[in-house]
């Protein structure tokens, strides 16, 4: 099983270094990236915002709830509220849900046309087909920090309609919360941790779908397969970026 697992990883990174090779001319690339961006992020607004706005007010009214007593102010409602949705919220549970749309369709459309030979056809015509096929979602996904930075606002701001509006805490109070102890690099850790993810988000579904052999069936198994070794490594990858530039 070890040596399985090293072998992926080892095909892993020399399809990384396969991608960058004998690059689509511009002329062809410019559409593809324009329907990556499309498909990958325009798409998955809708899901992101809807998700992001409710949570934040889950974690507000959470918040809230848990402050019997009275001499916590309710200035902390908004501050745990800002401090879930910056840190943890927007960059890396947005991602998960991300590996299970954006990475399955990937894996999908990948894995189908590697079932219908699309993919053979493309090598014939002496195109570099991982060049042509993931280098596009890789470039899209660069414009994931607009998802997430969408994401923390709608979750601030849904935390706030959830507590003001809840009369769990007064409007002065709330954004009296959002502003103490601020701390701008956080929001830079936010956004390094959403690149990191979208490079993820970009080439594990597109390895799983390149090199998926089988017909219909192994397309979905590749897909679910896919979404949990994503989901792991954005984990992983979680961990670690928090070591390495909060803990110091």
């Amino acid at each position: 099983m070890i040596k399985r697992y090293l072998t992926q990883i080892g095909r892993y990174f020399i399809m990384l270094k396969e991608i960058f090779n004998k690059p689509t001319k511009w002329t062809f690339m410019k559409e593809l990236v324009l329907k990556e961006i499309d498909d990958l992020i325009i798409g998955s607004l809708g899901i992101v915002a809807f998700i992001s706005f409710f949570i934040g007010g889950v974690v507000a009214i959470q918040t809230a709830l848990n402050l019997t007593n009275p001499l916590i102010p309710k200035t902390l409602i908004a501050f745990a509220t800002r401090q879930s949705v910056i840190l943890e919220f927007a960059p890396t549970f947005i991602s998960i849900i991300m590996a299970g749309k954006v990475g399955s369709f990937i894996t999908s459309s990948i894995g189908t046309m590697r079932v219908t030979e699309q993919i053979d056809a493309l090598e014939v015509m002496g195109v570099n087909s991982l060049n042509y096929l993931v280098f596009p979602k890789i470039i899209a996904l660069c414009l994931y920090p607009f998802v997430i930075a969408l994401s923390m606002f709608l979750g601030i701001f849904g935390g706030y309609m959830a507590a003001v509006y809840g009369n769990l805490t007064s409007s002065d109070e709330f954004i009296t919360g959002l502003q103490t102890d601020f701390i701008p690099f956080h929001i830079l850790y936010a956004f390094i941790k959403t690149m990191v993810y979208a490079f993820i988000l970009a080439t594990i579904p597109s390895f799983h779908g390149y090199y998926m052999k089988g017909g219909a069936l192994e397309v979905g198994k590749a897909s679910t397969v896919s979404f949990v070794w994503t989901s792991v490594v954005v984990i992983l990858m979680n961990f670690i970026l928090t070591q390495l530039l909060l803990s110091s």
